[in-house]
């Protein structure tokens, strides 16, 4: 596949990781398919060639070996890297967890444990809010809805924070024989702690999803118990870790654009269509990995099966073939069809979750604090992983009402 020496898309600098729209529009101009210089990948960059890409699942297998990496050692994969049947299998007996009827349920829940946290965050003045609302708010909220102690957050944020730190950046970059003892070891870990309370679901049965992947059956098909483990490992770290950086980028965005933020105090009802735009505007996940399974042209370039292929999510919400004014940030855009949460089979099974939860917090912000703003204009820190759209610190001063 031809490469063009004039374009440079490298996605571990920090200065496109923190802007990389010019880099993004450039591309879906001039380079909708292009082929890394020194890394194993393609990267796909506009609208409709990622929405194709991620709904056929028979030419974009999720099922992909980590290039440089001996395939035993690393765990088997969760349902993110399985394709039908066997991935609709495993999100059967799982999914009723997350139906819109029983996330809206959940809802009262999450109020309650928004407004105790910002009422602390308010008595401090100044806070990180990702430490004292962005991380807690979603992690308490998995804990519950699997059956885990929320006392064990801390462990559960030690453990994501090593799942995550180098996630995605292997598609690139061989991970190091470091990275993954300390991988195997949190694995380990992991393991061990949900082996013990599944075991004690299984005698004393209770209104949670721990015990209903426990019992669960599906067509006559019930978890396996190492099934069960990656899927409980995959819902802690999924289910804290995209809504966290989802809550620090609603309100950096929010705060990088004020007549937004007056709009939105004074028409609280475009709350839902204000998550919307930042999940459009600032994806929290900004990409989505398949491999080809077969020869095939894109853009007349050559494929070849087996290759490795990068859907740029965050590229994908600014096309200007799928959105009017991309690059305009509105929280009254309609019909805002982003493909922050992915598309077809492996659309995010906690999108309802992530998007009540989001609205939850931003509320209680507004409800509780006339204003905030940044303490100071220094650059945030950056995410580990070139996967996610988010800071890991974002401190901000906090007014009363």
């Amino acid at each position: 596949m031809p490469t063009d020496d004039s374009f440079r898309f490298d996605p571990f600098d920090r200065d496109t990781r923190r802007d990389p729209y010019a880099l993004f529009a450039r591309a879906r101009r001039e380079h909708p398919v292009f082929a890394h210089t020194g890394f194993p990948v393609v990267s796909v960059f506009r609208y409709a060639d990622v929405q194709r890409i991620l709904k056929d699942p028979a030419t974009w297998s999720s099922d992909f070996d980590v290039p440089g990496v001996d395939p035993g050692e690393v765990p088997d994969p969760s349902m993110l890297g399985q394709d039908p049947p066997a991935h609709t299998r495993l999100r059967g007996l799982v999914n009723q967890a997350f139906t819109p009827r029983i996330v809206q349920r959940l809802e009262p829940r999450m109020r309650e444990i928004a407004d105790e946290l910002v009422a602390a965050a308010l008595a401090r003045g100044e806070v990180d809010l990702v430490e004292a609302l962005s991380y807690p708010l979603p992690v308490i909220v998995i804990a519950e809805i699997i059956g885990v102690p929320p006392e064990d957050r801390e462990r559960f944020k030690a453990w994501s924070d090593v799942a995550v730190e180098g996630l995605g950046n292997g598609l690139f970059v061989p991970p190091t024989p470091e990275r993954l003892a300390r991988l195997g070891g949190v694995r380990a870990e992991m393991d061990a702690y949900f082996s013990a309370l599944a075991a004690e679901r299984r005698r004393h049965p209770r209104e949670d999803l721990l015990t209903g992947l426990v019992q669960a059956e599906l067509e006559g098909s019930r978890l396996s118990h190492a099934e069960m483990l990656r899927m409980l490992i995959l819902l802690l770290v999924a289910g804290n870790e995209t809504t966290t950086n989802l809550i620090g980028n609603l309100v950096l965005t929010l705060l990088e654009h004020p007549a937004e933020l007056a709009r939105l105090r004074a028409e609280r009802t475009l709350l839902p269509s204000a998550v919307e735009e930042v999940l459009r505007y600032s994806s929290p996940v900004q990409m989505d990995p398949r491999r080809a399974t077969r020869d095939l042209e894109l853009h007349g370039q050559r494929i070849a099966a087996d290759q490795l292929v990068v859907c740029w999510l965050g590229a994908a919400n600014r096309d200007a073939e799928a959105f009017p004014e991309p690059e305009r940030f509105d929280i009254g855009r309609g019909d805002n069809h982003h493909l922050a949460f992915g598309f077809g089979p492996h659309y995010c099974l906690g999108a309802n979750l992530a998007r009540i939860e989001a609205q939850v917090a931003l509320a209680a912000l507004l409800d509780r604090a006339r204003a905030f703003e940044r303490v100071d204009d220094a650059p945030l820190p950056l995410h580990p992983s070139i996967v996610f759209r988010g800071v890991t610190r974002l401190p901000l001063r906090l007014h009363p009402r």
